[in-house]
Order: C-alpha cells, then structure tokens, then sequence
C-alpha cells in the first residue's frame, strides 16, 4: 500500500529538481530585465529579442534540432548503433520490395488526399459562403477535425466492416453495396482499392480544416473586385474561377502543403486498420516497424530521414509562396 509519507519520499527528489529548474529559469530572466531596464537605445531592443527567441531557441534544438542530428547518425549504423555501415541502409530502403511498395503508397497519398481534401475545402467554402446558419454547417462539416485519426480509424473501421454474403452486414459501406446489389468484399483486403478507402479516413478529417482556412481567405476577398466581375458579366462557375481561386491562391497553396506534410507522416491510419498489411504499407508506418518492432534503429532513421527530406522542398515552397504574396 501506496502511503503519502512514502510518495513524498520517493518523488521529492524530481520535486526538488522542478523546482530549481524553475528557480534557474526565473532568477536568470529577473537579472536580464533588471539589466535591460538600464539599457537603452538600439542594444535595449537587441537584448529584448534575444531573452524572448532564446527559450524558443533552447526547446526548438532540445526537441528537434539534436533529435534530427542523431536521427542522421545513426541512419549511417547497423542495426543496434554499433558499427557503421555507410549508405547501406539507404541503398537497402532503394531495393527492398517492401520499403519500395510502402514508398508508392507514400506518394499516393501525398497526391491523391491533398488534392481531394483541399478541393472538397474550397468547394464546400464557396458553396456555405454568405448561407443561411453557415457557422451551424461549417462546425458539423469541422467536426471530425475535433477527432483524432485513431478515432476517426476506429469509427470507419466499423463502416467497412465484413460480414459472409448469407449474414447481415454490420459495416454501414457492406451493407449499402448489398443493397445495390454489388458484390460484396473485404474492403480492407481489397487491393489496390483498399489504399483509395482509408485516403478516405485522411480527407473526411482534413477537409473541415482546409474548408475553415480557405472560408476565410474568401470572406477576405474586396466585395468590390466581385461586384466588378458580375458587372462584366461572370457568375457562377466563371466567377469562382476568374476571381476566387485567384485571390486565395496562396491560401489554397498552404492547405495543399500542409496537408503533403500531413500525409508524408501519416501513421495512425495505417497502423490502426491495417497495420500496414494487405499492400497498404507507408514510409512512416514502415519507419515505426523497423524501429520498435524489428528494432533495426539504421534502417528505421534512414526511413526517418527519407521522410524529413521529403517535407523539405514542400515546406521550402509553401515559404516562397508566402513571401511572393507578400511582395505583391
């Protein structure tokens, strides 16, 4: 029996160690400030920026900067990080059958999802702009959002459910096929089809975000430069072409990005329905196998750093884009 005398006892060493911490963290800026106070001018504004990036700084490098490094080093490493073996693991990751299916799968999400969630965003965006009870819909259509992948995966799980031909259809998609008369399968065993199915988990999660974004950027648009527009003549379709989807290209550019991003790192939908079986493996789910399951942290970090490298050029135009908006 756990008593408070012996939790007390146990826990206030990493009592203690919190509270210097604290103290260290606190007594170091108390002195800066005090400094500060006695500057002035130009150097004022210089100390003022470094005492609020350095924090920022410090935990950036803490959690990722350091991590990333070690990631790359031990990518050059055998299996339990004690020789090294080059470019083996990569040349590995370039041969392997497996890691090379799971790569296909990768970019097939990275194309398909981002594109369908971001198109289906916009779309939805124009359609409730400037309705009736238009918040009531956008938060029914957020609403997913709210739910994390695996209980979005769980939830669809139960939709694709399988039951025999003879049995009635628990999953709500085996019994609408049914019902049509189609034939019945195995969803999630169904390949190629069945990496189509849970891109359909990523989109019906992402695509109330990218419709929020994107709402945004419309109800920014100069009411104006419409009315213009109609004067000539455009509505409807030649309208959203000629004048929406130009004044929130950028916008559309940063959902597209982030949901790449998004998808480059997917793991939980992978994991949770299929585990990656089936020929519905992906970089990030293949990652996390070679790491704690094969235990293989070489080949597990040069998969972590393919998928690093991927983000890259991604996030590097998602920025040019922005700056070129600026500009303009």
């Amino acid at each position: 029996m756990i008593t408070w005398s012996s939790f007390l006892e146990s826990s206030f060493p990493k009592i203690l160690q919190i509270l210097a911490v604290l103290a260290i963290f606190f007594g170091f800026y108390g002195i800066a400030f005090a400094a500060g106070a006695r500057i002035q001018g130009k150097k004022q504004n210089v100390l003022a920026l470094s005492l609020f990036l350095a924090p920022a700084i410090i935990l950036a490098m803490t959690g990722l900067g350091i991590p990333a490094v070690q990631t790359f080093i031990e990518s050059f490493k055998n299996a339990d990080s004690s020789k090294w073996v080059g470019f083996a693991n990569y040349t590995r990751a370039a041969k392997d059958p497996d890691i090379l299916l799971a790569f296909r799968n990768t970019m097939a999400w990275v194309i398909i999802s981002p594109l369908v969630a971001t198109s289906l965003g916009l779309a939805l965006a124009t359609m409730l702009n400037k309705m009736k009870r238009e918040a009531l819909a956008k938060s029914l259509i957020f609403m997913p959002m709210a739910i994390s992948f695996v209980g979005g995966s769980l939830i669809w799980n139960l939709m694709y459910q399988y039951q025999e031909p003879n049995m009635n259809q628990t999953g709500l998609v085996g019994q609408v096929m049914k019902s049509l008369g189609i034939p019945l399968q195995h969803l999630l065993l169904w390949y190629p089809w069945n990496n189509l199915l849970l891109m359909v988990v990523y989109i019906w999660g992402f695509t109330g975000f990218g419709m929020v974004i994107l709402s945004a950027a419309i109800k920014n648009i100069p009411q104006d430069i419409e009315e213009a527009a109609q004067l000539d003549g455009a509505s409807g379709f030649r309208l959203f072409r000629t004048v929406t989807v130009p004044m929130v290209k950028t916008t559309i550019i940063v959902v597209l990005t982030t949901a790449m991003v998004g998808t480059l790192k997917l793991f939980d939908v992978i994991h949770t329905m299929t585990g990656g079986n089936f020929k519905t493996d992906v970089l990030s789910n293949r990652m996390f196998d070679e790491h704690f399951v094969y235990l293989n942290n070489g080949r597990g970090s040069a998969l972590a750093m393919l998928i690093f490298l991927g983000v890259l050029p991604i996030t590097y135009y998602n920025i040019r884009s922005i700056r070129a908006e600026r500009k303009h």
